[in-house]
């Protein structure tokens, strides 16, 4: 049942010859992926890893520590593990994607074939996470400046309400899960950064470079924090070139 709490199919695919991982960003859900399988080819089977705290989840508590998040995903992702995957993060789950990288190479259990990041600050940057550790209101400010959030959201009180405390458990993930350096992965990282984004500039994405030994490459996109719809477009492309 573990398996049905955490991975959301969005289509399944018996002649996929990949799945491709989906996590989302600090405070989404699983939803951001919706049409992902119409977007990709047959031979892809995207599958999003739902946190704790939201959606269907909402009744449980959120996580504020990277290792015991990390920790359950390979409980159940193990038994999976036997076929080829790749990743894809946005924003937090590009550290999520990245963590879990180093824990399977930890543990000698099968690595993605390929690591794909978007709006997300390198790791080795160690740059300071906002809005974890400050008031509702100046948690709200911070959504407000990075955009993506919809004007009902911030209408709504009762939403808000309900969306601070997971938006604010994630950012704790981010913020306590302290840089460690390691060897490089032997995986190929494709970084995707929007040229208008105020918290993963594409200068700051750039030494995603120092995270892989397999080969890397830098997709400056017009967007800002959150893919608008030509990013995404691209972002399907390069996935679709690459895997499909």
């Amino acid at each position: 049942m573990d398996e049905f709490r955490w991975l959301k199919g969005l289509g399944r695919r018996e002649d996929a010859g990949i799945m491709l991982l989906c996590f989302h960003y600090a405070g989404g859900s699983v939803s951001m992926f919706r049409n992902w399988a119409h977007l990709l080819p047959p031979s892809i089977e995207p599958v999003a890893v739902q946190l704790p705290g939201r959606a269907d989840r909402f009744m449980e508590t959120p996580h504020t520590s990277m290792t015991t998040l990390v920790d359950e995903l390979i409980e159940v992702l193990e038994p999976i593990l036997d076929r080829p995957f790749a990743c894809f993060g946005a924003s937090m789950g590009a550290r999520v994607s990245r963590a879990l990288a180093h824990a399977l190479r930890d543990r000698q259990l099968p690595l993605p074939r390929k690591l794909y990041v978007s709006s997300s600050t390198a790791p080795v940057l160690e740059e300071v996470v906002r809005g974890w550790n400050e008031s509702d209101e100046e948690l709200v400010a911070y959504m407000r400046e990075l955009g993506g959030t919809p004007r009902e959201v911030f209408d709504d009180d009762d939403l808000l309400s309900a969306l601070l405390p997971i938006l604010r458990a994630d950012l704790t993930v981010l913020a306590t899960h302290a840089y460690h350096p390691s060897p490089p992965l032997n995986v190929p990282v494709h970084a995707f950064a929007g040229r208008d984004d105020i918290e993963a500039s594409p200068s700051l994405m750039a030494p995603w470079s120092e995270e892989t030994v397999a080969g890397f490459h830098l997709d400056v996109l017009d967007t800002g924090h959150f893919l608008n719809e030509v990013g995404l477009q691209r972002v399907i492309d390069v996935i679709s070139r690459d895997l499909g």
